[in-house]
Parts: C-alpha cells; sequence; structure tokens
C-alpha cells in the first residue's frame, strides 16, 4: 500500500482550513468528474483520490489521526492501545509475557509502519492472549441525479458480494459522505468490522442553480410586460405557477417563491425558498409597424 499525501492530491497546505480543503475538492470533483471525462482512466483515478481525500481531511478527527500516522490512520486506536498495553506491562515488569504470532500471511495488509509497530507480527498478545484489530473501512461512490434526491428513496448496493439496503435522504448534497456501520473490512482476530463511507456524486441536470435547499433561476419577462405588468407562467421542480408581473419591473428584478426550493436534509417536510432573477427579453425581427409605435413613444421623451 503505498503512502498516498491527501494535502498534496488537493494541492493545500497542511495548515489548511476546513473550508480551504472543501474548496478545493469541488474544484478537483469538478475537473475530474467522470460525466466530464467519459472513459478516461486518469480522470477516474484522480476523482477518486480526490474524494478519499476530502473524506480524510474534511474531517478534523480523522484528519488528526492521518496527520500523525500517515496511511496507517485508520488504525490507529489499535496503536494506542497496543502502546499503552505495552507500557503498562512494562511498569509490571513483565516484559517477557509479551509473544509474538504470525497467523495466516494477514500481515501483508498492513503496512510497514504498521509491522514495525508489531515487531513484524499480524497478531500481538500479551500473556497469550491475541489483540483484536478492527477490519478496513471501504469507500464508495454512488451517483445520483438531482431529481432522486429530491425524495427520500431506498437502493440496494452490492460491496464486495454483499447486498446493502440503504435509505437516501431527500436533500442529500453533492459531494456528503454518509457511513454504514458494520459494512467495511472483517475484522482481525475476530475484532469488530470496518465501516463503509458512501460519497455522493450529484449531477445537476436541470435549469436551477442549487445552494443547499435554496434554488435559483433567471427568467425571461417579455418587454411589454415589463413595461405594462401582467401575468407570466414560471416552470419549479414540481411544475408551472403563475405569477404576477408588475408595471415598470426593470431588468435583474429578484423575486422569492418560498417553499418552492429543494428539501432540507432530514427534515421532513421543510423546503428552502426559489429565487427567481428576471431579464427582460428585447424583440428583435419587429415589423414596421411595431417599429413605427416604438418610434412614437420615443417623441414622447419616454425614458
Amino acid at each position: 500500500m503505498d503512502f498516498i499525501d491527501y494535502y498534496k492530491v488537493l494541492g493545500v497546505d497542511k495548515k489548511a482550513s476546513v473550508d480551504q480543503i472543501k474548496k478545493a475538492y469541488r474544484k478537483l470533483a469538478r475537473k475530474y468528474h467522470p460525466d466530464l471525462n467519459p472513459n478516461d482512466k486518469e480522470a477516474e483515478k484522480n476523482f477518486k483520490r480526490a474524494n478519499e481525500a476530502n473524506e480524510v481531511l474534511s474531517d478534523p478527527e480523522k484528519r488528526k489521526k492521518y496527520d500523525e500516522y500517515g496511511k496507517d490512520w485508520q488504525h490507529a486506536e489499535e496503536f494506542e492501545k497496543a502502546k499503552r498495553s505495552r507500557a503498562q506491562q512494562g511498569r509490571q515488569g513483565d516484559r517477557s509475557g509479551y509473544t509474538y504470532s504470525r497467523s495466516g500471511g494477514s500481515a501483508q495488509d498492513f503496512s510497514d509502519f504498521f509491522e514495525s509497530m508489531f515487531g513484524g507480527a499480524s497478531g500481538f498478545s500479551s500473556r497469550g492472549q491475541q489483540v483484536r484489530f478492527r477490519g478496513q473501512d471501504y469507500n464508495a461512490q454512488l451517483q445520483l441525479s438531482l431529481m432522486d434526491v429530491y425524495t427520500t428513496q431506498k437502493q440496494t448496493l452490492t460491496v464486495n458480494g454483499k447486498n446493502i439496503r440503504l435509505t437516501i435522504p431527500a436533500g442529500i448534497e453533492d459531494g456528503q459522505t454518509i457511513k454504514i456501520k458494520g459494512h467495511g473490512g472483517p475484522g482481525i482476530e475476530g475484532g469488530p468490522a470496518g465501516d463503509l463511507y458512501i460519497t455522493f456524486s450529484i449531477v445537476n441536470n436541470t435549469a436551477f442553480k442549487r445552494d443547499g435547499a435554496n434554488l435559483y433561476k433567471t427568467v425571461q419577462v417579455p418587454l411589454v410586460k415589463a413595461v405594462l405588468g401582467g401575468e407570466i407562467q414560471v416552470e419549479t421542480l414540481t411544475g408551472k405557477v403563475k405569477l404576477k408581473v408588475a408595471p415598470g419591473t426593470d431588468n435583474g428584478t429578484k423575486v422569492k417563491l418560498k417553499g418552492k426550493g429543494f428539501p432540507k436534509y432530514k427534515k421532513e417536510g421543510q423546503f428552502g425558498d426559489l429565487y427567481l432573477t428576471y431579464t427582460v427579453k428585447i424583440p428583435k425581427n419587429l415589423t414596421q409597424e411595431q417599429k413605427s409605435l416604438f418610434e412614437s413613444l420615443e417623441k414622447t421623451n419616454l425614458e
């Protein structure tokens, strides 16, 4: 298992803030997203590495372990427990009670650092009892469309030959990671299984821009209705709505439709807002009669 410098992967300093890490991750995720790089194995590899780096460095607890143990951060608790046990036995003057044993060649799953910590053995025992190690965490990615996560849904995933029933809450965000306890790698020497971390890639193929639970959209308003007022129809994620346009509506006018945004994550029945920005549509290819009407208006010094 070669060491991967997560800071180098994201292109950030070791003192980078969580916001800087997330910003760097989003930039790389967009650059190497499989949808934008079809059949590009190198881009796929970079995308997965960016996801992995973000998962570790954006979590303060995982980042602390990674900074201390590097690629062996997932086994930090086992390292600390073994060191405390060794120190305690040493204080009791019972150093002769330590024995090391290799079982079934499982040591190949661990790094040189791990083996050096435990004397080159897969199992460490004190007075003949094996220490149990937690299994490796697994990382997976699930790609969904924006409309897929508009409602809560259930899916069945297959990970290492096992089917896992998963409930995906409405409102989950792009790049968000959830943990499924106990569905990672099997434990060592009877230890507990690791966890499965699923990172979501949400593809937005709608006309709306999403920011959390709020949606944003630009809507064209005919010139006549912008000047005289009137009614227009606007598409939302749940269908069309009619809106009144006030007389003298300026280009760039913003309107908020309360509760017409995206579902709030794990807040049943709560939605964000939809923000519309009006752009006044200037007519083209006018007939001679229409041009004459505008010329008449111009003579009235209408501004």
